[in-house]
């Protein structure tokens, strides 16, 4: 498939969603800018979901529905919550099956990413963008907010089934991936086991390279929006640390929340082949049968 051709993928996700703030990323149309969300978001094949841990009751993005992320990890937070769970939590935000789904935070991208995450992990893959910069950026443009929750009509959804080529299990991890390359995208500290958070554990998988979430991030400009870095800064920094197109990349954090975030960047990139491990340290730093390095 072409650089155009996978641009073009999906309907309102064309090359020119993401806008000229987007150019240079494979996958451009994964990320929208708050000029194309407004054109958009009024469309009844786009569904937009908030999902800040708060502040959706003072403000939003109009027309957004919440979602609880936490609703997405079963009650342990150790992997999924059901398919089930999952399929009633994206429902009752009004996703629906045929719809295009466009998620926000507050910018950071890490609630957002790990919304866009759980979606492709369940067969959604090319039907969620994410928005660059967030509701940040959305207010620093000028956009309208509102203090209105909508009425939102339950969504339609065919049952989900898992894509077990889009996640990695600690299982898979010990028995030895070919030619995969783990991406640890926690803190120095916590790579190094000089934090070790609440884990029995610290260090980090043996083998595995360190690149932490937050460097695939520009520092906040003057409005405090903080976007992705430019694609071929990206490529290269990711090179530099190990990770290549041509590998099996399995990011990972505590609990696949920053995983995620760079399950979407390196899916924004190009890599063809990203699996994250959704138990992370919150499983391998807990575990009687897992080795660590410090």
């Amino acid at each position: 498939m072409t650089q155009d051709s996978r641009a073009n993928h999906g309907g309102t996700g064309t090359r020119e969603a993401g806008g000229e703030r987007s150019a240079g990323y494979l996958n451009a149309q994964l990320l929208v800018e708050p000029d194309w969300l407004e054109e958009h978001a009024a469309s009844a094949d786009v569904v937009l979901l908030d999902a800040r841990a708060q502040g959706y009751g003072e403000r939003h993005i109009p027309g957004a529905s919440w979602i609880d992320v936490k609703r997405l990890k079963d009650a342990e937070g150790r992997t999924f919550a059901s398919a089930e769970a999952i399929r009633e939590a994206l429902a009752a935000s009004g996703v629906r099956d045929g719809r295009t789904v466009v998620v926000y935070d507050d910018g950071g991208g890490v609630t957002a990413a790990r919304v866009f995450y759980v979606l492709e992990a369940f067969g959604w893959r090319d039907k969620v963008k994410v928005l660059n910069g967030g509701f940040t950026a959305w207010k620093a443009a000028g956009k309208a907010v509102s203090t209105d929750t909508p009425s939102v009509e339950a969504g339609s959804i065919a049952a989900l089934t898992l894509d077990e080529r889009r996640v990695t299990t600690k299982e898979r991890i010990q028995a030895g991936l070919a030619g995969a390359v783990i991406l640890d995208t926690r803190s120095r500290e916590e790579y190094t086991g000089e934090d070790t958070r609440t884990n029995r554990k610290g260090g980090h998988i043996p083998g595995a390279v360190h690149r932490e979430w937050k460097d695939s991030l520009l520092p906040p400009d003057e409005n405090g929006v903080v976007r992705f870095k430019p694609a071929g800064q990206l490529l290269q920094e990711f090179e530099e640390a190990g990770v290549r197109r041509d590998q099996v990349v399995v990011p990972h954090c505590q609990s696949n929340q920053r995983g995620a975030h760079s399950y979407f960047v390196l899916r924004l990139l190009g890599y063809e082949d990203v699996r994250p491990y959704e138990g992370s340290w919150d499983e391998w730093g807990n575990a009687e049968d897992t080795e660590v390095e410090g």
